[in-house]
């Protein structure tokens, strides 16, 4: 693996001279030069606008700009309460030693003593051991350690001397390879869990002493494993497909070889406790409609992307003529709720959906784990809160020009209204996508093959299946 340069020096520029008075003021003539650019496009775009109607829209361009580069990537948002009360702050908890922290692991003593045993400073005899400890706690890490797996298989013989049989080889991962299924297991962790790349990995087994393992073999070890267990991938997603209630969602990954402007995209499936990847070099909505034709989906959850709309319709128009149930769009209210908390500092009005919408999340809190007629109870509460948001943003609406990003939100919530307050009529749709496919708590199966044979992918994008 080749070294980087660390000692080379980088171009220094003008900028690296400047104080941060001249910072500041370099950055508010940037500003300035900006906010006369987009009033220009926005004034050639649309001639009717006001000279009003463009400073509002350059200022919602300024606060989005500063708050993506300044501001906190949380969408937590904490309702205030109506009437102050005296907070009483409990007593600050008591730091928890490491075992207490993770009782699972497991704990090795080592003695500290005195070598020699001292003597008293008051008679000057020699001290012995009082059989008490001053006890301390360390969370401690053994560093990786190789070896290597010497097989021995017992060969056995007859008296007769005309029969000998050998113990068989046990079954492994990839026969006859020269690494053990425990190093392929690590290996394939530490790439597609831990995001570690194959020549890092390489360089990380050197500095423990086992140094020049081929890259290209690696990389071959993971596409055979892949193909292990490439039947629970495919039972998984069998498994998926049977489920009434099906979530929906894709999201762009960078080439990292081909283009530079395109991206692969990973379309993820799931229920609850299932979830399936399917990597494709396009975003139509053809994947999604092969998927829903070979399911017993129901109830499709997704956000309000046009590629899902086509994909029912066409899985519809089949079952239509098979006699079938058709599929019912359900809209996420995580979406919704997200285009009013990115404009609350601008519109204070958003903060009505906010708290509407904090209410909301907190009956969803109260009914998990809950039997099917308590959810449903729970949920029906929530209706007020939305049918006050509907005849809310109904009034708004009006007031703010088609380009606004406020309005933008009040549209959003009233055109979805139907798919976003679907789930209240039934306990098995959740409120909203949960994202189970980028959750940390999970078993995973990695599957790099190509979903048709048009398609190669690469090993950093593999297909995924896992259980939760």
């Amino acid at each position: 693996m080749e070294q980087l340069d660390f000692g080379k020096n980088e171009k220094s520029t003008k900028f690296d001279q400047f104080s941060k008075d001249e910072l500041i003021k370099q950055n508010q003539m940037l500003e300035s030069e900006l906010a006369i650019a987009i009033k220009e496009v926005y004034r050639l775009k649309y001639k009717n606008l006001t000279e009003e109607q463009l400073n509002l829209v350059l200022q919602e361009h300024l606060n989005e700009m500063r708050d993506s580069m300044y501001g906190s990537s949380s969408e937590r948002y904490k309702k205030k309460p109506k009437e102050k009360k005296t907070i009483d702050i409990p007593p600050k908890p008591r730091i928890k030693k490491p075992s207490e922290r993770y009782p699972n692991v497991p704990i090795r003593e080592v003695p500290v003593t005195l070598n020699p045993i001292p003597d008293c400073d008051v008679c000057g005899k020699q001290m012995s051991d009082s059989g008490m400890t001053e006890d301390s706690e360390q969370l401690n890490v053994i560093q990786k350690k190789y070896e290597i797996l010497l097989q021995k298989r017992s060969v056995y013989r007859c008296s007769c001397q005309s029969c000998m049989k050998t113990a068989p080889t046990p079954p492994r991962i990839v026969e006859g390879s020269s690494y053990s299924d425990d190093m392929i297991l690590d290996l394939v962790a530490s790439k597609y869990c831990d995001l570690i790349p194959i020549e890092r990995y390489v360089g990380m087994a050197a500095r423990n002493g086992v140094k020049d393992l081929p890259p290209h073999s690696l990389i071959d070890l993971t596409h055979k494993y892949a193909f292990f267990i490439k039947q629970v991938y495919l039972r998984i997603k069998n498994e998926v497909l049977k489920a009434r209630v099906l979530q929906a969602d894709e999201t762009p990954h960078r080439m990292l070889e081909g283009s530079d402007k395109k991206s692969w995209y990973l379309w993820g499936f799931s229920t609850p406790t299932l979830c399936f990847l399917e990597c494709h070099d396009t975003r139509s909505g053809d994947v999604a409609s092969e998927v829903l034709l070979n399911s017993v989906c129901e109830v499709l959850l997704t956000d309000v992307y046009s590629g899902y709309d086509k994909a029912i319709r066409i899985a519809n128009e089949k079952r239509l003529s098979l006699g079938k149930k058709i599929i019912i769009n359900a809209n996420c209210n995580a979406h919704a709720r997200r285009y009013f908390f990115k404009p609350r500092h601008k519109y204070h009005e958003a903060k009505f959906y906010l708290e509407q919408y904090h209410e909301i999340y907190k009956l969803n809190s109260e009914a998990k784990g809950k039997p099917p007629d308590e959810v449903r109870k729970l949920r029906e509460k929530m209706r007020p809160y939305f049918e006050s948001m509907k005849k809310r943003a109904m009034e708004e609406l009006p007031r703010y020009p088609s380009i606004n990003k406020y309005r933008k939100a009040l549209n959003y919530f009233l055109e979805n209204y139907e798919g976003l307050t679907l789930f209240i009529n039934t306990h098995d749709v959740p409120i909203g996508r949960v994202g189970h496919w980028r959750g940390d708590d999970s078993i995973m199966a990695f599957i790099p093959f190509p979903v048709s044979s048009r398609q190669t992918v690469h090993e950093d994008f593999p297909h995924t299946a896992f259980i939760r």
